[in-house]
């Protein structure tokens, strides 16, 4: 069966598959019927409206919408071919393999070191060699341990806005996801604090497969792969980034990405 134009799945093997996907609040539906197949080692972008359902969506696949009281979903999510909602799946697990940036950067209050290890340290890693290695090695990966490594022991309350999620990202990185889920990570930021991030996620996507929602379409059209508008809860439309922002196919897209639609 032939795809239509405004839904273009990768080429390779899925990494994470959305099928038919819908999520309901309190019985309210917030996303209807998701279609989405994510490759491995790429960035993909989620745009659209506020209220559209974008991070609804990304929080869905490490399942961080399991703290909200009366939400139901039909459909599946799953990742490597396993279903997240699979009973039998430890959500520490699933949480390990699918790391999450947010929006707003939120360090611990402790030091850069105990931040960057924290997860490592709830797993029951002990070995200070160990532990050492991981706070340098992702502290490198995300391009902060030459601004930081003279004072890794200081508190991370200390460092820039920019710095901060860069720890975070860190922190993620530091228990060795396979995904890297990015709900608006430059929102707060300048935009020289932006640039370091999107200089990141471009060097990051070597090792690990990132979905980032944005509102910033310049970042998308930056940063990402591919890119799905969303709308009303629908995914419109998903492809290549390039395509999706030179020749949308739904009228809803183009007036977004023209500015007439906000």
């Amino acid at each position: 069966m032939t795809q239509p134009n405004d839904k273009e799945p990768p080429t390779v093997s899925p990494l994470v598959s959305i099928l038919d996907f819908s999520f309901f609040y309190s019985g309210k539906k917030a996303l209807n019927n998701i279609n989405m197949d994510v490759a491995p080692k790429e960035v993909t972008a989620l745009i659209g409206p506020s209220g559209c359902g974008k991070s609804t969506l990304l929080r869905s696949i490490n399942r961080m919408n399991d703290t909200i009281e009366g939400i139901t979903h039909t459909g599946d999510i799953r990742v490597a071919d396993r279903s997240v909602f699979d009973p039998a799946l430890p959500l520490t697990t699933l949480r390990r393999r699918v790391g999450m940036v947010f929006q707003k950067s939120n360090p611990f209050p402790k030091s850069i070191y105990e931040n960057v290890i924290f997860g490592l340290r709830i797993a029951g890693e002990k070995k200070r060699s160990v532990l050492d290695e991981t706070a340098e090695k992702s502290l490198r990966a995300a391009a902060l341990w030459d601004e930081v490594k003279d004072r890794i022991h200081d508190s991370a309350l200390g460092l820039s806005g920019g710095q901060q999620q860069r720890l975070c990202i860190a922190r993620a990185i530091a228990l060795q996801p396979e995904i890297l889920l990015m709900d608006e990570p430059c929102a707060a930021l300048d935009p020289f604090a932006t640039m370091k991030i999107e200089e990141l996620i471009s060097e990051l996507k070597k090792n690990y497969t990132i979905i980032i929602v944005t509102h910033n379409l310049q970042q998308a059209a930056r940063c990402s792969d591919r890119t799905g508008f969303m709308y009303l809860g629908e995914l419109l439309e998903y492809k290549k980034t390039e395509d999706i922002f030179t020749s949308p196919s739904h009228p809803q897209t183009e007036a977004y990405i023209t500015g007439k639609m906000g």
